[in-house]
C-alpha cells in the first residue's frame, strides 16, 4: 500500500515539475524569461495588458493566449513574460518598477501591446491592439522558427 501511494505521489509530483516547465506558463519576470529565451533559442514575447480591466486585453487572452494551437506553438517556440497594469491585482514594488521600466523603453501608448524580440533583445514585431483572427493570425505575425 505504502508503495502505491509513493508511486502515485512520485507521479504527480512528475507531472507537477513537467507542466511547470512548460513554455505556455507566463513568467512576470522579464530577466528571467530573457535569460530562457537566450538558453533555449525562443522568441520573447512581452503581453503588455491591463488584465483585470482592458477588455481587448482580455480578449486577446481569452482567443489566443489560452488556446492550446497557441499553448503548443508557446512550447515549442516562445518564452512569455506578461507586463501587466491593473487596476485591483497586487503587485510587487518590483514587479511594477520593472513593468514601468518595460513600457517606458518600448514606447508603449495602448493596451494590449504584444512585443516579440529575438534572444538578442532586438524588436521583430510589434503589435498595438487586438488582432482579430485568434491563435492562426498571431502565430502568422511571428518570424518562423529558426528564422528570427
Amino acid at each position: 500500500m505504502k508503495t502505491t501511494h509513493r508511486l502515485f505521489a512520485a507521479s504527480v509530483a512528475a507531472l507537477l515539475i513537467a507542466s511547470a516547465a512548460r513554455a505556455a506558463d507566463w513568467t512576470e519576470d522579464y530577466s528571467a524569461g530573457l535569460a530562457r529565451a537566450r538558453k533555449e533559442h525562443k522568441l520573447l514575447v512581452l503581453d503588455f495588458t491591463g488584465s483585470d480591466w482592458c477588455v481587448w486585453c482580455q480578449r486577446t487572452d481569452r482567443e489566443v493566449f489560452s488556446t492550446q494551437k497557441f499553448k503548443d506553438y508557446a512550447d515549442q517556440n516562445l518564452v512569455l513574460v506578461k507586463v501587466d497594469f491593473p487596476n485591483s491585482i497586487p503587485q510587487t514594488d518590483e514587479v511594477k518598477a520593472q513593468n514601468a521600466r518595460l513600457k517606458d523603453k518600448y514606447q508603449i501608448e495602448g493596451f494590449p501591446t504584444l512585443i516579440v524580440l529575438d534572444p538578442s533583445e532586438k524588436v521583430v514585431v510589434k503589435q498595438v491592439g487586438y488582432l482579430e483572427g485568434g491563435p492562426d493570425a498571431f502565430i502568422a505575425e511571428l518570424p518562423k522558427p529558426g528564422s528570427s
